[in-house]
């Protein structure tokens, strides 16, 4: 958690932009690391921990603001698959935020002065699936039983002491409302963010509702939109803004589409850092990148929102 002299993440987001990283696979393939797992990038987390810090730190030299742990596809459900039981999977899911403090104490020691934040990744119940599906929702689970999967994970992670929890690339306004159910109570703030296909998430309601679910939520310090198309962007930023009056979150993909059966990526980047002034003119106040984004981009988005007065501040 932040520390009496560093801001919080809210209280850095009420006073201006805030810089995310970019994807945590794209930067561990990138140092050579194979990722065609169905635990993707938590698989590292025990076989190669080091490889996730250095990830954390090469984004945080590029100018991120916030680091996401490795934690997406991390469930006690994906590790049992591999053996591993209980307690050993909850050591590995709260050690994924102990190597992004680690990650952060080693960019101080390098020089970086700026506050540094840990968001713990809470990816959506299809993630766990590792089919494809947290691109569709629609799980056929009730509410009640998605709580029922989240809560736990939730628990440990919030235990290891993140200043965040990202509710990430939620694909459901069903899944969105187990995440704020399971998340109350816990003591941490978190974000909510959406994938989405257009002016709706990925499973097809319309995001002004979608949004809408987290206006009164507490414990939401910010809500927008992940690995979507970059031009899906700002008019999902001006309805999260105008629906919930909530910072907004934005990092969009390259623009390039996941082939779950082929396990790779198709089509061409359409991502530029040049984007990011509309987004922040349009309440973007936590901006980055998700999939195929890497520390380059960062430091472009970076440099822009450095470059121009901040909407926040003015």
């Amino acid at each position: 958690m932040a520390s009496d002299t560093t801001p919080t993440l809210a209280e850095a987001l009420a006073a201006g932009t805030v810089v995310l990283d970019g994807g945590m696979s794209n930067q561990l393939a990138s140092a050579g690391h194979d990722l065609s797992d169905a635990l993707w990038s938590a698989r590292l987390l025990a076989e190669r921990p080091e490889a996730v810090t250095e990830a954390h730190l090469a984004y945080f030299e590029a100018g991120a603001d916030v680091a996401i742990t490795a934690s997406y596809q991390a469930t006690f459900e994906g590790f049992a698959r591999r053996g591993l039981g209980h307690d050993r999977a909850a050591g590995l899911i709260a050690l994924s935020v102990g190597l992004a403090r680690e990650a952060a104490r080693r960019a101080r020691a390098k020089g970086v002065t700026r506050p540094l934040w840990v968001a713990a990744s809470v990816g959506p119940y299809g993630a766990m699936l590792a089919d494809g599906s947290e691109y569709r929702g629609r799980y056929g689970l009730t509410v009640a039983e998605l709580a029922d999967f989240h809560r736990p994970r939730l628990e440990v992670l919030a235990a290891a002491r993140p200043d965040v929890l990202a509710l990430e690339t939620v694909p459901d306004a069903e899944e969105a409302e187990a995440l704020l159910r399971a998340v109350r109570g816990l003591g941490v703030p978190a974000w909510l963010s959406y994938t989405v296909s257009g002016d709706r998430t990925r499973a097809g309601q319309p995001l002004q509702e979608a949004f809408a679910l987290a206006a009164d939520a507490d414990e939401v310090i910010a809500v927008g939109v992940n690995c979507c198309a970059p031009e899906d962007v700002e008019a999902a930023v001006e309805t999260a803004a105008r629906v919930t009056g909530k910072p907004v979150v934005v990092y969009p993909n390259s623009g390039e589409t996941w082939d779950a059966e082929a396990r790779a990526w198709d089509g061409r980047s359409t991502f530029s850092a040049r984007e990011v002034t509309r987004w922040r003119t349009a309440g973007a106040r936590l901006i980055g990148g998700c999939c195929r984004v890497g520390p380059e981009a960062i430091t472009s988005i970076a440099d822009t929102l450095g470059a121009g007065a901040d909407p926040a501040s003015d």
